[in-house]
């Protein structure tokens, strides 16, 4: 009894440090001080050796059928749209409100899971829904004709990404499902994660030549940026978050997660003087409290994550 408490608070620790990690990705994209695919791309290809280096140094990588390799194309493309749509949004609204845009996911996989899964909404869900957009009007202000124009293209730009990275879930989940089924349970999420991020980085960079940006890091600074984008942002985030699931309760696993948009705001009002009214502070609190309200899930814990 006493081991599963450490365990418990051991992964309340884990989540709170990874919640929070992720949090700080839209302040150093900005301090980054590079394009946004640019930005996006270093951030998965640096972040996808380092997940690659992992397994390999820890000899987990197994070899994976046609099929495998297949679905892992589905997240990395979701989460190429996913990050060249945030990283612009960051630049137009700042890092606290497209990361709390970007939490719009919860909404989205839940449509995911009606349409492709069968799933019902309940009401819990239904009045997470309206308390969270009620708590986006407030806090856009309730005019939105009268923001600036890229202001307006920075929140639905936000909002878009909450949508691909909801598709992202949803790939990744089928993906490891198809790894697993394919190496009877052995391969390491970490290595499909690897390859989505190496493929994400692939699609980036080929938009990046579309676009006729360049590849060259401005600095030594911005290089330091992106390498612990990469590392903490990217890597040591999720693996903190996913080794803290299987030992929390959902509604808590709910609520930590949140930390990610709160550290996100709060950060941009600290150190980036973001001007914030009591109005948009109220928002802010109605909108985390209808996502909340609508994550919330039934059962009493997450099902154990793969090694």
């Amino acid at each position: 009894m006493q081991q599963e408490r450490n365990h418990d608070r051991a992964a309340l620790l884990w989540m709170l440090a990874g919640a929070s990690l992720i949090g700080t990705n839209g302040l150093m994209v900005r301090f980054a001080e590079t394009p946004p695919t640019v930005s996006a791309f270093y951030r998965v290809l640096f972040g996808g050796l380092l997940l690659w280096l992992v397994v390999a140094a820890r000899r987990d990588w197994r070899p994976l059928p046609t099929r495998a390799w297949l679905w892992v194309l589905a997240p990395a493309t979701a989460f190429a749209a996913d990050l060249w749509l945030w990283h612009r949004s960051i630049l137009l609204v700042g890092p606290g409100l497209s990361t709390l845009l970007a939490n719009v996911q919860v909404f989205a996989m839940a449509l995911g899971g009606v349409l492709l899964y069968g799933e019902r909404v309940g009401v819990r869900f239904l009045a997470g829904l309206l308390l969270a957009f009620f708590g986006l009007w407030l806090l856009l202000g309730g005019e939105w004709s009268s923001l600036p124009r890229e202001y307006r293209w920075g929140v639905l730009l936000g909002l878009a990404t909450g949508v691909c990275y909801a598709a992202y879930n949803l790939g990744l989940k089928r993906a490891q499902q198809e790894a697993r089924q394919a190496t009877a349970g052995a391969a390491p999420i970490a290595q499909v994660l690897a390859l989505a991020s190496l493929g994400c980085a692939l699609l980036l960079g080929a938009a990046g030549v579309a676009e006729g940006v360049s590849f060259a890091i401005p600095s030594w600074r911005s290089l330091a940026w992106l390498l612990l984008l990469a590392g903490v942002g990217h890597c040591l985030s999720w693996v903190l978050i996913s080794r803290a699931m299987p030992h929390l309760r959902v509604a808590v696993v709910g609520l930590l997660l949140l930390l990610q948009p709160v550290v996100a705001f709060v950060l941009d009002v600290a150190l980036l003087d973001r001007a914030t009214s009591p109005r948009e502070w109220l928002g802010l609190a109605l909108t985390l409290a209808g996502i909340f309200l609508a994550g919330l899930r039934g059962r009493a814990r997450l099902p154990a994550q793969p090694a």
